[in-house]
């Protein structure tokens, strides 16, 4: 114990050179920072929401908007498949089809029809089951297929509703994320508040309307064929036609509005997209023609698609849907092969900037609506790092002036130890771009007094070993090895609190956590270590000492 090789001295030296190396960026400001060689390290520690202000966000995902267009979809099949078995003779006919009390269905127009009919709407149930792909594994929920008083019916059970709208949280989450992602904001916390709700807290956030104009925004991009008949394509707005609408079209108002904010125009479209703005792999604001215009460029399988749609549909007008609404439909004067095109209209710079940042994070499975927002300016924040700077000074100071007074020599190597501890405490968070929050700084308040407590332990052993008689170096070696154990199994159950407090904990108890943990970490290294090194490098600097100043 009175004995340290030459590389565990290296080692330690090491390591306290590499927590001041990551520690020091915090010491100066980013501009800096991104001036000096590359070499250099340069993370820092990210201030939390509730130090350098942002934004908080609740959010609802409208997850029965998902459900309703699952059942719109399968009424779509059933249409397409029932037409085919209609056209090859093996059924009758049917009627009234459409969604009713949350189940697709239609009547047969003769009951000897009931088990073909049964054998299309089956393979219609597994097919919407077995694609469900929820957290319950894919294929927990299924579809109830019943037959009633001539009226067939596909029903999703409860627990697939469950499964489509658990997907459906996840994938808006997954689709906030990449939209903050792409604004370039630091240390986002996105996660999920019940069965449909995401809270979103985004530190620093210095415009947030803009913010919440990119996240609300569905960004549902398809491409789809105007009717064929010309002459009701296009209807002057602001209010929408009345009248029947062709099975499988449906009218869409344009995105251009007139001063009062109507519809300029009305579009009537077929309900089937030739291709989706899932297929979209890439979207950059753009200009053609000194007009801002976004385009967009395909994956393969999307490509494919729209140069089939576009060859096959030359001198047909198509409507480019966003959110619901036409913002252009250009007439395709020849197939479009590339993969890729624009979009364009009455745009800004800034309008297609947005845009495109939408686009390429992806459309949302649903629309979403804020429920609450809570924005925390910056000012509170410096008065919350005032204060946890002042606690902690204060704690510091105290630990400091009890260690000298109580344990004299011994007591100023604890100290210096405590000092190199916060600095190594420092550089891990900043290295692992942790967040402090202020729940965090009480962590590492806790940190400042938890640090010393295992040199109080070694420092009253060798007491004990004093009185008892033994000489010095006895004294210390005994102190260090019967208090070991006990500093380890003391820390050991600490981190284990503090590791189910970061995987059980949320929001401001995992900041807490997570200070808390690494300083677990960093008092262990120096109290069993860094100062066990300079007590022995003291020891032997005069080897037949007669007494201990403890």
């Amino acid at each position: 114990m009175v004995y340290f090789s030459v590389w565990k001295k290296i080692a330690i030296l090491m390591v306290c050179l590499f927590g001041f190396a990551t520690a020091l960026p915090n010491v100066f400001e980013r501009e800096v920072l991104q001036g000096l060689p590359g070499i250099v390290p340069q993370d820092q520690l990210n201030l939390g929401l509730d130090l350098q202000g942002g934004s908080h966000l609740l959010l609802q995902v409208k997850a029965d908007v998902v459900v309703a267009e699952k059942l719109d979809s399968m009424v779509d099949q059933l249409r397409q498949d029932l037409n085919r078995a209609r056209g090859q003779k093996e059924i009758t006919g049917y009627k009234n089809l459409g969604v009713v009390n949350g189940a697709a269905g239609f009547d047969l127009r003769e009951i000897r029809d009931s088990e073909k009919a049964q054998e299309i709407a089956r393979e219609i149930a597994e097919d919407y089951a077995g694609n469900a792909g929820g957290l319950l594994g894919g294929g927990g929920g299924r579809v109830v297929v019943s037959l009633e008083g001539g009226r067939l019916t596909l029903k999703p059970d409860d627990a697939l509703l469950l499964e489509w709208r658990q997907k459906t949280v996840e994938q808006a989450i997954e689709t906030v994320r990449r939209r903050v992602d792409e604004t370039g904001t630091r240390e986002p916390t996105i996660q999920s508040q019940g069965l449909d709700r995401i809270i979103v807290q985004v530190p620093g956030l210095e415009n947030p309307e803009d913010f919440k104009d990119i996240l609300g925004k569905t960004a549902k991009l398809t491409f789809q064929f105007v009717a064929k008949d010309v002459d009701i394509s296009q209807v002057t707005g602001p209010e929408k036609p009345r009248g029947r609408v062709p099975v499988g079209h449906y009218w869409l108002p344009s995105e251009d509005v007139t001063p009062d904010g109507m519809p300029e125009y009305w579009y009537l479209v077929e309900k089937r997209a030739m291709v989706g703005g899932d297929h979209l792999v890439d979207a950059q604001p753009s200009f053609q023609d000194g007009q801002p215009v976004v385009s967009f460029r395909f994956d393969s399988a999307g490509g494919r698609a729209f140069a089939d749609a576009t060859q096959e549909n030359v001198g047909r007008p198509f409507a480019i849907v966003l959110d619901g609404k036409v913002v252009s439909a250009p007439v395709i004067r020849s197939a479009i092969l590339g993969g890729s095109g624009v979009i364009s209209g009455r745009f800004t710079v800034e309008s297609t900037t947005k845009l495109a940042l939408v686009l390429r994070s992806g459309a949302l499975p649903a629309p979403m609506e804020i429920l609450e927002e809570r924005t925390v300016g910056p000012g509170l924040g410096a008065d919350s790092i005032a204060a946890g700077k002042l606690a902690s000074l204060i704690g510091l100071g105290l630990v400091i002036i009890f260690m000298v007074l109580a344990y004299g020599f011994f007591g100023g190597f604890s100290v210096i130890a405590l000092a190199i501890n916060l600095v190594l405490l420092m550089g891990i968070l900043s290295l692992f771009q942790a967040t402090l929050t202020l729940p965090g700084i009480a962590g590492i308040v806790l940190t400042i007094g938890m640090a010393v407590d295992a040199n109080v332990l070694i420092f009253e052993r060798i007491r004990e070993e004093k009185r008892l008689g033994r000489p010095p170096v006895s004294a210390i070696d005994a102190g260090y090895k019967h208090a070991r154990d006990t500093i380890i199994d003391s820390n050991l159950t600490t981190l284990i609190a503090a590791i189910l407090l970061f995987f059980f904990g949320s929001g401001p108890i995992k900041g807490f956590s997570v200070t808390l943990m690494f300083g677990i970490l960093t008092s262990v290294f120096s109290a069993v270590y860094l100062t066990r090194l300079m007590v022995v490098t003291w020891l032997r600097a005069k080897p037949k000492r007669e007494s201990i100043p403890i």
